[in-house]
């Protein structure tokens, strides 16, 4: 814990506890926790503290009653309902779960909060009307409020993962944090790819011994794009990885054909990415009939790596089946990212960093 600090938090959507993870590392005491899905929470269990609560947060709103003094909330409402992956439906009844961290905030008036969602929320026209009520929302209860969008990989997380955060401190609701300012400090550039698996063993041997079983077959009718890590080339949404640069997002549909591609040559011997050769062959309209069977030295990305990708520490306990395991990691916050927002509010509340205000003053969406 970052200076014996203890910052009283209260956990939201917690899942299996990257957030968690991070914020605690920066000096977060977190006194209750909260998901639905119950191998989320044994994975809570197994290593964070049995402050975790299973089910649904409307039914636990009440309970928040009995916490005073909180320092902190932090959480990430589901996002699938906001996400360009998914159905981006508003009425979904995942998208509806923001206006519940809202209430949870209403209830508990901590003297800051920080709320997760996919960049889609955050950025994009069709969400424009609900990021304008969620921010006058926060306003009404008394914060100053901002979102930023951050890419992890800034941030010591070999992926280049998007999120947006919606940050607000009690007090002064009549102006913006600058964000992007105040979250200046905070920033690491990522190691690659290939550097963060060193930690791990060959796969299918010692810690990463779980391996997944999803077969590789390439498209029939490839779709291509100008990047050989894009498109599709493969059977199913799974991409190659760039082992000497960062990751794609790691979704939560891993374990099956969406899960991401590893090349072991590549890794483990220092060869040419193959497929930037087969990108190159496609590109010139090879026929059908030329294509052979996807080499065995490609497969699917192992647990052990997706999680360190996902920066948990490598001796983090994930219960479950694979497949849930997978979902668990995928829908983590990444650790080292945080961490880095984390320490940037707690340096606030102890005074080791004043807020910074944009010049604009009032701000609605």
């Amino acid at each position: 814990m970052k200076n014996n600090i203890q910052i009283k938090t209260i956990s939201l959507f917690s899942g299996a506890g990257g957030l968690d993870v991070g914020a605690i590392s920066a000096g977060a005491d977190v006194v209750w926790a909260n998901d639905m899905m119950k191998e989320a929470c044994e994975t809570y269990r197994a290593n964070i503290g049995n402050h975790i609560v299973q089910g649904d947060l409307n039914e636990h709103l009440e309970d928040l009653k009995e916490f005073k003094d909180v320092d902190m909330v932090i959480g990430g409402p589901p996002c699938q309902g906001f996400s360009v992956a998914g159905k981006m439906d508003a009425q979904d009844e995942r998208s509806q779960l923001i206006w519940s961290y809202a209430n949870a905030i209403s209830i508990i008036q901590p003297k800051a909060f920080i709320m997760e969602n996919v960049k889609a929320l955050g950025e994009i026209s069709k969400w424009q009307g609900v990021r304008t009520s969620l921010m006058s929302k926060f306003r009404e209860l008394g914060y100053s409020v901002s979102s930023i969008i951050l890419n992890a990989s800034d941030f010591d997380v070999p992926q280049a993962r998007e999120r947006v955060f919606f940050i607000g401190f009690k007090g002064n609701e009549n102006l913006e944090p600058d964000l992007q300012e105040m979250i200046k400090p905070y920033g690491h550039k990522s190691i690659t790819v290939r550097e963060a698996l060193k930690v791990l063993d060959r796969a299918g041997t010692g810690n990463n011994s779980s391996i997944c079983k999803a077969k590789i077959t390439l498209a029939a009718n490839p779709i291509l794009r100008k990047s050989p890590y894009a498109g599709m080339l493969f059977n199913g949404l799974g991409r190659p990885t760039k082992i000497d640069g960062y990751s794609a997002t790691l979704p939560a549909s891993m374990g099956g054909n969406k899960t991401p591609i590893i090349d072991e040559k590549e890794l483990y011997d220092g060869e040419q990415p193959w497929i930037l050769s087969y990108h190159a062959m496609v590109s010139e309209h090879i026929t059908k009939a030329s294509f052979k069977p996807a080499p065995n030295f490609l497969r699917r990305m192992t647990p052990a790596e997706a999680a360190v990708l996902q920066t948990f520490p490598l001796d983090y306990v994930f219960c479950g089946s694979q497949s849930k395991i997978y979902t668990q990691i995928g829908n983590a916050v990444p650790c080292n990212l945080a961490k880095a927002v984390a320490s940037m509010v707690i340096d606030v509340l102890i005074g080791n960093a004043e807020i910074r205000y944009k010049e604009s003053g009032n701000l609605f969406l």
